[in-house]
């Protein structure tokens, strides 16, 4: 089956999420993603947990598969020719390593650059590899902080909170991928690679769009609203007879009809709630009326009336609920594949849907340096040779 990125070779020696996540999806496109780690195995993730199936953390899983793994020293010089010699043949070179490693290793983009011209180097970092705080290490829950991601996230009595997942990363991990595409492309035009410099605060900053709009234009800073919307209402959660779930009004005519459906129709010509910035004006007086008609009947019976009458609706589903419903099923959004340690693993599969090069699942997450002599014989190392790099601990 033909893919998006057959031909493409990365070398990927990131580790943990952004950029794993970033190699996984490219990965999932037909790239040929050479995972690069120390002996041993150096991906924290490898051990993070529980849960672990059969001494496999469920979290390395979740970002790593499509990946061939080798294991090399960086800092011996065996390790570093290995490096040279696939840079050599390589599309792309992937690193998340903080500023000025790669310099100190001999592995930046100038030196790579000079070895193969065309080759696309992106690195990811916390904060870039310019700036004040370029030598500052970066994590998601600080970028959360510092970003301001935190400081509009939960409510007034909350305070301040982090979404459940290191959202930072993922975004950076996509950007990543928007990058080295984008330099892809343009090398078919100028036959020449370059730099992709992505950073987790930069990532963050941009994921702010209308509120960081709404605060660069009017300079009121903005508060912390829980699951309301700053600019839409109503567009939170509501309180149903048996739990909770979300309304998600975004016009007029939504709000006309959800107001026939809970029986007041007579809201929506109140000039007070008449538009869309009425209904943000008087938030306070609306919501609660809203509230009051929604205690009356279930979950399921304002999902089949709301959807039956095109008003944006969504249960607030567990994640065990989730992985039940028909429509994730029917776009293959959970995969199960073979592990040869851990046993049959479940794992969430990709959004992406081409229609003529689809995704695919061609490897499970690999064990550290599976690869490792099969990469080296295709590179013209003997099994003397490789057994000597064995030996001495290089690979």
């Amino acid at each position: 089956m033909s893919t998006s990125l057959d031909g493409i070779r990365v070398l990927d020696l990131t580790r943990v999420l952004a950029g794993p996540y970033c190699s996984m999806i490219l990965g999932d496109l037909g790239a040929e993603v050479i995972k690069v780690e120390a002996p041993g195995g150096s991906d924290d993730t490898r051990k993070w947990g529980p849960p672990f199936q059969e001494g496999v953390s469920a979290y390395y899983l979740c970002a790593n598969r499509n990946k061939k793994s080798m294991t090399v020293d960086l800092k011996s010089s065996e390790g570093k020719e290995i490096i040279h010699k696939l840079v050599k043949s390589s599309d792309v070179v992937m690193h998340n390593f903080k500023t000025g490693t790669m310099e100190r290793l001999g592995l930046d983009y100038k030196a790579l650059n000079e070895l193969n011209p065309r080759i696309v180097y992106c690195s990811i970092t916390g904060f870039g590899e310019t700036g004040p705080y370029k030598h500052l290490p970066g994590y998601d829950f600080i970028i959360q902080a510092m970003s301001g991601l935190m400081s509009i996230t939960g409510d007034e009595q909350s305070g301040p909170q982090k979404l459940g997942i290191a959202i930072t990363d993922v975004l950076t991990g996509l950007y990543a991928c928007i990058g080295i595409q984008s330099a892809l492309i343009e090398r078919e035009k100028s036959g020449r690679g370059q730099m992709v410099d992505l950073s987790l605060y930069d990532a963050a900053v941009s994921s702010l769009i209308n509120i960081g709009s709404n605060y660069l234009m009017s300079g009121n800073v903005p508060e912390r609203l829980g699951n309301q919307h700053a600019n839409i209402v109503p567009y939170q959660t509501f309180y149903s007879s048996d739990g909770e779930m979300v309304i998600a009004v975004g016009n007029d005519r939504q709000f006309r009809s959800l107001c026939r459906l809970i029986g007041e129709p007579q809201l929506s010509q109140d000039p007070r709630f008449t538009t869309n910035p009425d209904r943000v004006a008087h938030r306070q007086q609306l919501t609660p009326l809203l509230q009051k008609a929604f205690q009356k009947q279930s979950t399921a019976y304002w999902k089949e009336l709301c959807d039956k009458e095109g008003v944006p609706f969504g249960p607030i589903q567990t994640i065990n609920e989730l992985v039940q419903d028909p429509q994730l099923q029917a776009r293959n959004m959970f995969l199960q594949t073979e592990h040869p340690i851990a046993g049959p693993i479940k794992l969430i599969g990709s959004p992406l849907k081409l229609s003529r090069t689809p995704t695919v699942l061609s490897h499970y997450p690999p064990e550290p340096g599976e690869h490792t002599s099969e990469i080296l014989d295709a590179l013209g190392y003997s099994e003397e040779e490789i057994k000597r790099l064995k030996d001495h601990q290089s690979i």
